[in-house]
């Protein structure tokens, strides 16, 4: 039987020397619980992405000095571990395996994703041939992450004797994630019939969340999985190359499932939930930052903001700002000083009418002749984002902008007003996902009074206003912009699938008008297939339109 630990743990980008530490303690910990090997993610030692940190020689050289100081540390167990590698003049994405205290292996990655968030083929060169190491008699290979979605190297391991497949993997979360990894791997076991151990990291970076959730395929393509998202644990388990009996550790009897068995337990909205207080936390305490301040409205967006800030941080960590102006309801008043107190957080209510009566009459003269439009909506948004940014300013705390997916899409927001903040937590939450994890979260404990999510949305910058006096209703505009955005469908397409054709029209327009808005946004946490930011680059000046397309031929 062979023991191997999975240190499904959050390395964090560029800390090499914290990341070697932390790999010495789960090296410690694995060998004080018996085990052969431990295996860690992709790209322990430097944290990934690093993007361009990789063009700079010195961050190279550090990561070559840290794995050397590593390598010679290693007694007693054997080590599998991820970390850029120079060679020459090329880079490549690489595990080592350590064996007392030298380097008995290194393998690069074969297949370098360069799609959707991943651009490693603007950094790494590709490796070549597998890595088969022999631990007490079995034969175990290495993959790395994308290796696993190709039937090429796990045919090649398979080729040079593997018995086992170990797969470190940097995999962010998206929806349908755990559904595509399950997929990819039930198909590698059609290929190759092997079992396989996967390791994934955990963690936010930037707008990436590291989800964890490492599993074992048995020989039958049979799976076992810690559900639980985002957890950092060393988790134990065995091998038994005699039988290709694969578990979890003291869980000899390990329940194994068919992929669509996994599934029927993904409750979405949790994991989302947790996905985005894991993305929070990890972006403000990794920026240095202990606490956060957000504008409260009493509407839902900074409800659910608030309440993911308090759940992230802590309550005592978390101030919370209502800024009334002459159009803000009693009602919205009420209703956010009931969360602040339900949450226990920091509230405080700051006017804005004086400023903006004066910033009115500074304006008088030239704007004389003018009837009141969006500009004077407007004006209130960004008194209320000066406001955030002096208390930010003053205190230190991070601006926590509210705004959601569909607000982004179509430009509903105020730049350099409700727009302003340092990280966004629902850039890519639709309004619907909004409502859903509202109301999931209540589920769990009270957190957002009843009336925010029952009452009709209202950025409250005019007498009477609702979002639906300028957008189609939440339910139907993002239904088409899941299919413009995530799912690149035409308009011609979405008109097809039974939509009304001028609104389609309209909506698209205003998702391409915006695109200078949302390049100026503060990032967030990335839960689609297609967030705005490094998931989707489209030009801001570009004469292209969608009635374009398919209509100029060329001679």
């Amino acid at each position: 039987m062979i023991r191997i630990a999975l240190a499904q743990q959050d390395f964090p980008v560029g800390d090499m020397a914290g990341n070697m530490v932390r790999a010495q303690q789960c090296i410690a910990e694995a060998i004080a619980g018996g085990a052969h090997l431990v295996l860690f993610p992709e790209m322990a030692i430097s944290g990934y992405p690093p993007e361009d940190l990789l063009l700079r020689p010195g961050f190279m050289h550090q990561c070559l000095a840290v794995m050397d100081i590593l390598t010679r540390s290693v007694s007693g167990i054997d080590v599998v571990i991820g970390h850029p590698w120079q060679s020459g003049r090329q880079r490549f994405n690489a595990v080592s395996w350590l064996r007392e205290g030298r380097v008995i292996g290194r393998y690069c990655k074969q297949l370098l994703p360069n799609y959707a968030v991943f651009d490693e083929r603007r950094y790494f060169a590709a490796g070549s041939g597998p890595l088969v190491v022999d631990l007490h008699g079995c034969k175990i290979a290495t993959l790395i992450c994308e290796d696993a979605w190709d039937p090429g190297p796990p045919l090649m391991a398979r080729a040079a004797g593997a018995e086992l497949l170990l797969v470190p993997n940097a995999s962010p979360f998206r929806e349908n994630k755990l559904a595509d990894r399950l997929a990819v791997f039930n198909s590698r076991h059609e290929d190759c019939g092997l079992p396989m151990v996967y390791c994934n990291l955990v963690g936010g970076q930037d707008e990436l969340v590291f989800d964890g959730r490492s599993m074992l395929m048995d020989g039958d393509g049979l799976f076992s999985i810690r559900a639980d998202p985002c957890k950092e644990e060393l988790i134990m388990t065995c091998f038994e190359p005699a039988s290709g009996h694969l578990y979890f550790d003291g869980c000899e009897n390990s329940q194994f499932a068919a992929s669509d068995e996994v599934l029927e337990t993904e409750d979405i909205n949790r994991c989302v939930y947790t996905i985005l207080v894991r993305g929070l936390r990890d972006y403000v305490a990794k920026n240095g930052f202990s606490d956060v301040v957000i504008g409260l409205s009493g509407g839902i967006d900074s409800a659910l903001t608030l309440v993911l800030a308090a759940d992230a941080l802590g309550a005592t960590h978390v101030h919370a700002v209502m800024m009334p102006s002459r159009h803000t309801s009693g009602l919205s008043l009420e209703l956010a000083r009931q969360q602040a107190e339900l949450l226990g957080v920091d509230y405080r209510e700051i006017s804005i009418e004086p400023a903006y009566e004066a910033l009115l009459g500074t304006l008088e003269v030239s704007f004389e002749g003018c009837r009141a439009d969006a500009t004077e909506e407007n004006l209130q948004a960004r008194v209320r984002g000066n406001l955030l940014m002096a208390l930010s300013n003053k205190f230190g705390w991070l601006v926590l902008a509210t705004g959601n997916k569909s607000e982004l899409a179509v430009g509903y927001s105020t730049i350099y007003g409700d727009m302003c903040g340092g990280f966004s937590p629902l850039r890519d939450c639709l309004k619907t996902r909004v409502y859903d994890l509202s109301n999931y979260r209540n589920s769990v404990s009270p957190a957002i009074p009843q009336a925010v999510i029952e009452r009709p949305p209202s950025a409250e910058l005019a007498p009477n206003q609702l979002d639906q006096d300028s957008l189609p209703e939440y339910d139907l505009l993002d239904q088409i912009l899941y299919r413009y955005i995530e799912q690149d469908w035409s308009i011609s397409d979405i008109v097809a699938a039974g939509f009304n054709e001028p609104v389609v029209r309209r909506v698209a327009a205003m998702v391409i008008r915006n695109e200078y808005k949302r390049r100026q946004g503060a990032p967030g946490v990335r839960i689609t297939s297609r967030a705005f930011g490094r998931d989707r680059r489209y030009p801001i000046t570009s004469g292209w339109h969608e009635d374009h397309a398919g209509k100029v031929q060329p001679d």
